[in-house]
């Protein structure tokens, strides 16, 4: 198997990086992947002209595409409709909010919504995935697929180090199920820093895999998003920078797949 994937999050479009997402566009025109994926977090505060942006720019991405939403994609001002209808404009102007997939020739990608319009806490931008979610991922998967994604916002478990939270609410529980149904990777966004590193459950073999972000919003890291080239026995994980005026290699993973039945 070979295979070729952007992963992109958190572009925030009404608070882009105008250059690196001009750029990265034209990096996936041109860069031959089998899929692009955005792991949420397309506009800013959900604002109408921001998903304007977003779609515009999306709609010159090749084929295929699957997007899955973040906290941001809700209202940030618009308080009634966040808390009673929080995705209504994300699924107007670009698609499917609880859940998304795409498969083929033995890859097979679900796009999972963790983010809420309203929590039973301060802090609602934090994740939150239920196990009906997770079961129904699980479940999702067949015994053909020999490469198996999960597309969530907000990284299931919190990122050693990192630059922020995501405190995700049952992600601990689902982790711990995607090891047990052998997905291979996790692909998240939200903490706006590149980061891979195998679940502690299972075989070791289910990789978290963090993008960065194509916004001014930087946390001590170069705006930027990952390419994963996917072969036998091997996933490889390249969070590309944005120095301004192209785009170099940050860091760079080799992540052992696991054996194949």
């Amino acid at each position: 198997m070979k295979l070729r994937l952007a992963h992109l999050s958190d572009i925030h479009f009404g608070g882009e990086n105008k250059d690196a997402v001009a750029a990265a566009g034209e990096r996936l025109r041109t860069g031959g992947f089998d899929l692009t994926i955005v792991s949420g977090d397309l506009t800013r505060y959900a604002e109408i002209p921001e998903f304007q942006a977003a779609t515009a720019w999306l709609a010159e991405a090749p084929e295929p595409k699957l997007v899955t939403p973040g906290n941001h994609d809700a209202p940030y001002l618009a308080w009634a409709e966040r808390i009673f209808a929080p995705f209504r404009r994300y699924e107007r102007l670009v698609g499917p909010a609880p859940w998304q997939s795409w498969r083929s020739g033995g890859v097979a990608v679900r796009g999972i919504n963790t983010a809420r319009g309203a929590q039973p806490r301060l802090n609602w931008s934090k994740g939150q995935i239920s196990m009906r979610q997770a079961r129904a991922a699980a479940d999702w998967f067949e015994p053909g697929d020999t490469l198996r994604i999960v597309v969530v916002h907000h990284p299931l478990i919190e990122m050693i180090g990192g630059p922020m939270t995501a405190r995700v609410w049952g992600g601990e529980t689902a982790a711990e199920l995607f090891c047990e149904a052998r997905v291979d990777l996790v692909l998240s966004g939200h903490i706006h820093a590149p980061f891979t590193w195998p679940y502690p459950h299972g075989d070791g073999r289910t990789y978290a895999v963090g993008a960065g972000t194509l916004s001014v919003r930087e946390r001590g890291v170069p705006p930027g998003y990952n390419e994963v080239e996917v072969e036998d026995g091997c996933i490889r994980v390249t969070a590309l920078a944005w120095t301004g005026s192209t785009y170099e290699p940050y860091r760079t993973w080799a992540l052992d797949r696991r054996a194949q039945a």
